[in-house]
């Protein structure tokens, strides 16, 4: 697996760096988790580009505090930190969910505002986080973007850790990219996301969320369902706004919805 995984790091830096100069790739046998370590540098003031990927995470961290449980060989599991100074930052973890469904598979859908669904089932999550760089007058800061992808079908007792809590999917099993893509390796989905991913923050930095909204929209798997909101508020996914955050239509009209947890309503 190790040298799988090197291998196809390699490659990914070999596309990467002549557009982001100083960037490295890194492969660690077993870490906490990918997000932590690249914050832990960041806070000490590593500031360089990286690409961390993790055979193993023992700690893996999910969006609202959340774990993300990983076997060897089962997922791919990496962080990836940039400088960045968008001119906005709402709406970025659409942006990377637009980049990883295009570049994994035609049937990978979104459900806002982090996951990765293939055929209402999640395959992957992404989790956002900033540290400052020192250079808060100019805008900027270390993006730390984490990404957790099934690549082989998870085992049925990993659906409660990997699917999310109050969803009407939690009966099922979560999905694994082998499924559309037979005897794929995690190394070779590293090699599929990454330099797309880089290449589509820094279209972010420069054109924010609107470059990627038409195809956030072909891609959202909450569109047009019944969908309820974490303080009980149900109504119908009606997309996102110009910033990025979930448009619900609920008796009392459209209620903008920016971090509220969101779960689909059994039908």
């Amino acid at each position: 697996m190790a040298d799988t995984l090197i291998r196809h790091a390699e490659t990914v830096w070999q596309a990467v760096e002549p557009t982001l100069p100083g960037f490295t790739v890194e492969v660690l046998p077993s870490v906490d988790s990918t997000s932590s370590e690249l914050m832990r540098r960041a806070r000490s003031g590593l500031m360089e580009p990286v690409l961390l990927a993790a055979e193993d995470q023992t700690a893996g961290r999910g969006r609202l505090g959340k774990g993300w449980h990983s076997k060897v060989g089962q997922s791919l599991t990496f962080s990836l930190a940039m400088p960045l100074a968008p001119t906005s930052w709402s709406g970025l973890s659409l942006a990377v969910g637009v980049s990883l469904a295009h570049s994994l598979h035609p049937e990978v859908r979104l459900k806002w505002p982090n996951d990765l669904w293939l055929h209402q089932r999640k395959i992957g999550g992404i989790l956002v986080e900033t540290a400052s760089t020192g250079e808060a007058g100019q805008g900027q800061r270390m993006v730390v973007i984490g990404v957790g992808i099934n690549v082989a079908r998870p085992e049925v007792s990993a659906v409660a850790a990997l699917v999310p809590d109050g969803a009407a999917v939690t009966a099922m099993a979560p999905a694994g990219l082998a499924e559309v893509l037979v005897g794929i390796t995690p190394g070779e989905v590293l090699e599929r996301v990454a330099p797309a991913l880089v290449g589509d923050i820094q279209a972010f930095a420069s054109q924010g969320f609107a470059a990627f909204a038409q195809r956030f929209a072909q891609l959202d798997a909450l569109q047009g369902l019944a969908v309820q909101l974490s303080d009980g508020t149900r109504g119908t996914a009606c997309g996102v706004n110009d910033e990025g955050a979930l448009q619900v239509l609920t008796e009392r009209g459209m209620q903008t919805v920016t971090s509220a947890e969101v779960s689909v309503r059994p039908c």
